[in-house]
């Protein structure tokens, strides 16, 4: 009996716990918001908020006439444990060390994670923006001097746009070539699309030759004192291909994380450890495969620590589960390191769909402009997709880095938003409307849309 009285308490107190653990009520209500199917929606000076659910409104109602039932059976079942331990005798040595249930234990890594999320993804908000796609509002801000480049060594502004087909339709996984003379300038593979993007540093007036499969050669001018970039900072001719190739489709897809673990990191590393196994099954299969890498910096537990690609989602899992923010401590971290190992690996296969979601807070090193710029264009070359994931406390040019990263590599700029409630402040980055989701949602549409 004294049992069931314990097993009472704890009930209690748990209950109790339950209503203060997932933090402030604003947090509480958006996760029920976005649990619920509800798209925000944002555009420049409108508020973001959630649509409204009938589902939810009903809910208050049915529990109002639930309670009555349940305070009644409450009662009796205290009156009867109340009656049944009245008599008991409960010493001192009968006392119970009741632990603090707010204290979760550290998972050990070496066991299977079970995330309970109520069928839900943890919930981390998003926002996307694509800028080879909308190259007409980068080109004005790069222009009119809101924005800058080089950052970091990166500089995207004197852009060739080519687009390749055959009878019309896109060829995608061709190699595309932008050469000076006998020297490839850029190299870059043909997204499904058929769109591939060739970048070179030439600010006076030069000639190139594009070169893509299939195709014979097109001579193209650039520099700033050419029609398409006098006055403007900016230099983008776009060419249209037309080829008897044909298009190249993979089964194979290849997903790699590299993830940021100094100490500001916290919550997206929580994220990650929660929503992987959740991401990975709804993209995988026996033709999927993972890797995920970790940085810091000099001085700390690690600089880089990076893992093989694999399907076996419990063992990618479990890496990450004994990873913990630590480390850091100024400003920049090792972002030149890890992509100069990562772009540069041997596990990259040439007939696989490869895409890599860099997950960070902070830019790269000042000194590290070269390694940056050769594992980018290592990047390009190969078809890998690199897209950032710029998380809280980031500063613009940390913004304007993952975004030049994003367009070389020809994929999208994903950036964290302040609606889940989780976490530091994100930097409203500058850019046209866009639509608020689930970062779980942009990373699975991201690996999808690549087979």
């Amino acid at each position: 009996m004294k049992t069931r009285a314990l097993l009472m308490a704890l009930t209690l107190i748990v209950s109790a716990a339950s209503l203060t653990s997932c933090g402030s009520a604003d947090n509480a209500a958006t996760e029920s918001s976005i649990s619920a199917g509800g798209e925000f929606a944002r555009s420049e000076g409108e508020a973001v908020n959630a649509d409204e659910s009938p589902a939810l409104e009903a809910a208050p109602d049915a529990a109002e006439e639930a309670a009555p039932a349940e305070a009644e059976a409450g009662e009796a079942e205290l009156s009867a444990d109340m009656l049944a331990v009245k008599d008991a005798e409960i010493g001192a040595d009968d006392a119970v060390d009741v632990p603090d249930i707010a204290e979760e234990p550290e998972p050990d890594p070496d066991e299977d994670i079970i995330i309970d999320n109520g069928g839900e993804a943890f919930v981390l908000t998003a926002g996307e923006w694509n800028d080879n796609e909308n190259w007409g509002f980068f080109s004005n801000i790069v222009s009119n001097g809101t924005i800058s480049f080089p950052q970091y060594g990166l500089d995207p502004t004197h852009r060739v746009a080519v687009n390749l087909t055959n009878g019309g339709e896109p060829l995608r996984n061709k190699k595309v070539e932008l050469k000076d003379g006998g020297t490839t300038m850029w190299s870059a593979v043909t997204d499904k699309e058929g769109n591939a993007y060739l970048f070179t540093p030439a600010t006076a007036k030069v000639e190139y030759t594009v070169v893509a499969e299939g195709a014979e050669p097109v001579t193209v001018t650039m520099g700033s004192d050419n029609e398409e970039g006098q006055g403007t900072g900016i230099d983008s001719p776009e060419l249209s291909i037309e080829t008897g190739d044909s298009t190249v489709s993979y089964d194979k897809t290849q997903v790699m994380f590299i993830l940021d673990t100094t100490g500001s990191m916290g919550d997206e590393i929580a994220y990650l450890q929660k929503d992987f196994t959740s991401i990975a099954e709804e993209v995988g299969g026996n033709d999927v495969t993972f890797s995920v890498n970790f940085y810091k910096d000099k001085g700390d537990d690690y600089v880089t620590s990076c893992n093989d690609f694999t399907d076996d989602i419990k063992s990618v899992q479990k890496l990450l589960n004994k990873e913990r923010a630590s480390g850091g401590g100024d400003t920049p971290e090792a972002v030149a390191e890890i992509l100069d190992e990562t772009m540069n690996s041997s596990g990259w296969e040439s007939d696989s769909n490869k895409i890599a979601f860099l997950i960070f807070d902070a830019p790269p090193h000042n000194d590290t402009e070269q390694v940056i710029m050769g594992a980018i264009a290592k990047a390009a070359e190969q078809g890998i997709r690199l897209v950032p994931v710029v998380a809280s406390n980031a500063d613009r040019e940390t913004e304007l880095f993952g975004r030049a990263a994003a367009i070389m590599t020809g994929a999208n700029y994903v950036f964290l938003t302040d609606d889940s409630g989780v976490g530091g402040s994100h930097l409203e980055p500058i850019i046209g409307a866009y639509d608020v989701e689930l970062l779980h949602d942009i990373i699975v549409r991201n690996i999808t849309e690549l087979k």
